[in-house]
């Protein structure tokens, strides 16, 4: 069977592109790789990248210059987890709250991890994980 490598891009549906490029760029420092009113391709961490969408922006095929996008779209509440590192925990806590950022909640696991919660604009689930929440990390 054909091996995945991995997951590339995660995708969320924003109502406001712009305010949405703004935190993520504010809060979490990612670098702006593409974009436009319609959407934004933020690199999120090596080989990964966070796709913003404006909801409804993508229902319609997307020609672009080596082929053709399908289209999509999402609506409601998702949810996107960010890996940290245990030691840069407290400081993702300082962090958030220097933003005002409400934390929505915080989770130590069986394994030995730790979750912290909180929402971006469109209220979507944001969680910043450290190693130990699941088998695979």
């Amino acid at each position: 069977m054909p091996k995945v490598n991995g997951i590339v891009e995660t995708a969320l549906h924003v109502a406001n592109v712009g305010q949405s490029r703004e935190f993520y760029q504010s809060l979490f420092g990612f670098d702006d790789m593409a974009g436009t009113d319609r959407f934004c391709a933020l690199h999120a961490g090596p080989k990964q990248v966070l796709l913003l969408f404006r909801k409804g922006g993508s229902t319609e095929p997307i020609a672009v210059p080596g082929g053709l996008i399908p289209p999509h779209d999402g609506a409601g509440r998702m949810h996107v987890g960010f890996a940290i590192s245990e030691n840069e925990y407290d400081g993702w806590l300082e962090r958030l709250t220097n933003h005002g950022i409400a934390i929505e909640s915080e989770v130590k696991w069986p394994l030995g991890g730790r979750s912290i919660y909180f929402r971006d604009p469109d209220q979507h689930l944001l969680e910043l994980i450290t190693p130990g929440v699941w088998i695979a990390y």
